[in-house]
């Protein structure tokens, strides 16, 4: 008559180790979240079209135009 085979048992894991699982899942959970909003976060930029240059009185820089007498006076020579 054959004996029934036993099948290995672990040995219960320690509270350290199941911390550890956690930790683990938690960290890949949250990486996959910020990877997720990232993308969203381009799609959403990336569809309010190509970016157009500020105009110049935004940068200080005022296109002044000159007056009438400094445009009719002669320049020195």
């Amino acid at each position: 008559m054959a004996e029934p085979k036993q099948t290995p048992v672990s040995p219960p894991r320690p509270a350290n180790d199941r911390r550890g699982r956690w930790v683990a899942i938690l960290t890949g959970a949250l990486s996959i979240l910020i990877g997720v909003a990232y993308l969203v976060l381009i799609t959403v930029l990336d569809s309010r079209g190509p970016l157009q240059p500020p105009p110049p009185e935004a940068l200080g820089v005022a296109a002044a135009a000159a007056p009438a007498a400094a445009a009719a006076v002669p320049p020195p020579g």
